[in-house]
């Protein structure tokens, strides 16, 4: 994997196109970045990969609450249902490092069917009755471990499928379906549970897997792995140097990395959606819809910013986006009402779908051999953060308070954003000039994506 920087003037290895050029490579207008969701979603591979997202995203949502409420009923323990809940982020923080490699040593269309079907194996095998908590935890962490790779190699891959502008909006539209799946996670899980049982809503779960790998085997098409498969392969020690020695390496992906990081503070709020809930003499459905408030917020946001902001001024927006997230926590210490603070987290989550152009912003600057890696390597570090952050507050909660912990969280991470602001005001206009780099551009560096753009009729040897 190549570690060279590369400059705005030497290309981004995105594999990108000139900005004039539509999903087939016909010429357009420069100036119809607004078309860019309409063009995205008239590629059909682009179509393969977002539903194959929404089911693997519904499908990992209703297996959280299906298998939270499995282990509860079971064992009538809060701390055992919180176990299983805490089992679900840390393959990710654990396996990102490794297994996000995967994207860049095989084919990403095989890595994101394996994975799948992987999932769909273990995710059936959790629904079995009769089996004891401990199997139960056990295949719960190797069931979640195949979500590192799949999202490493779909990011990846999207960024052959589809480039610039229309690489931004394919980019917020996934994460716009993940925060409705959120949501209707959030609205629907336990009803689906209550309807036909947690062991059955479980077992019934893996078909969604099922269903997003014939998707992606048959909608999107074969392209060669990055790296030749005969290479050797990478031990762990030097899959985690090498992928921090591409972000950390780099000022852009350093930076845009730091700002999702940014992540660990405002969501604190999260975390604490319970004790809040308590505090203002609300239930369940106040905790809810604290925890709905960000989700709400991100939807909006996101839309707006990559639908009617140029996109210009959407990556340089970056950073003020960035300390805005933060601000609203620090009202906090008024002690606001239940309804105030619903407001408060969705203008966090609003101002949060920074989030969405930084991330595409990554993949756009990351070099394709090492782009899996690099994703995987800051989606780890993002559950980290947020794990040991909201564990933290937790903890200072019982010393402290629940709103001097929020207002201290949120000034902490207006102090980060602040930080981070500066250098990328000066590092902005190297990622909005990826967004206009001709393919050919990454050819000396080795960097540029193996496969054939789409349309050029080759690579199709099925695999």
């Amino acid at each position: 994997m190549t570690t060279t920087r590369r400059s705005a003037s030497t290309g981004g290895g995105a594999g990108a196109p000139p900005s004039g050029q539509g999903p087939s490579g016909q010429e357009s207008s420069s100036g119809d970045w607004r078309r860019g969701y309409r063009d995205v979603v008239r590629v059909g591979e682009f179509r393969a990969l977002w539903v194959a997202h929404a089911l693997s995203m519904t499908g990992s949502y209703l297996l959280n609450i299906a298998v939270a409420l499995l282990v509860y009923h079971q064992t009538s323990s809060a701390l055992a249902a919180g176990i299983t809940m805490a089992l679900t982020f840390l393959p990710q923080i654990i396996g990102g490092p490794l297994l996000s490699g995967l994207a860049d040593l095989f084919p990403r269309r095989r890595v994101i069917v394996i994975s799948d079907l992987t999932r769909a194996v273990l995710v059936a095998g959790i629904g079995i009755p009769g089996l004891p908590v401990w199997a139960i935890w056990v295949l719960v962490f190797c069931s979640t471990l195949p979500m590192v790779p799949f999202g490493a190699a779909r990011a990846a891959l999207m960024a052959e499928i589809v480039q610039g502008e229309r690489y931004v909006a394919g980019s917020a539209i996934i994460n716009i379906t993940t925060q409705v799946g959120t949501l209707a996670g959030l609205v629907l899980g336990g009803g689906v549970v209550a309807a036909v049982g947690p062991n059955s809503a479980v077992m019934f779960n893996g078909l969604t897997f099922v269903a997003s790998a014939a998707i992606i085997r048959f909608g999107v098409r074969y392209r060669p792995a990055p790296r030749d498969e005969r290479e050797e392969r990478p031990s762990l020690w030097r899959v985690t140097r090498e992928g921090t020695r591409v972000v950390f390496g780099d000022a852009r992906l350093r930076t845009l990395g730091l700002f999702a990081w940014l992540a660990g503070f405002y969501a604190i709020p999260y975390g604490l959606a319970g004790p809040l809930a308590d505090e203002v003499g609300g239930g369940a459905m106040a905790a809810g819809l604290l925890m709905a408030g960000p989700s709400m917020g991100a939807i909006i946001g996101g839309f707006v910013l990559t639908r009617l902001i140029n996109p210009e001024s959407r990556m340089r927006l970056i950073g003020p986006l960035a300390v805005a997230a933060s601000v609203p926590l620090l009202a906090w210490a008024l002690h606001p009402p239940l309804w105030v603070m619903v407001g408060l987290l969705m203008l966090s989550g609003m101002t949060a779908s920074y989030q969405f152009v930084a991330n595409a912003a990554f993949v756009l600057c990351a070099p394709s051999k090492g782009r899996g890696l690099a994703f995987g390597l800051v989606a780890a570090g993002l559950q980290a953060v947020q794990g040991i952050g909201i564990a933290l507050a937790s903890l200072l909660v019982e010393v402290t308070g629940l709103h001097v912990v929020i207002t201290v969280a949120g000034g902490l991470g207006v102090a980060g954003a602040l930080l981070l602001a500066s250098p990328w005001s000066r590092l902005s206009s190297e990622a909005i000039a990826l967004m206009h780099t001709p393919p050919d551009a990454d050819a000396p560096d080795g960097d540029q994506a193996p496969g054939p753009g789409p349309g050029t009729g080759r690579g199709t040897r099925p695999q």
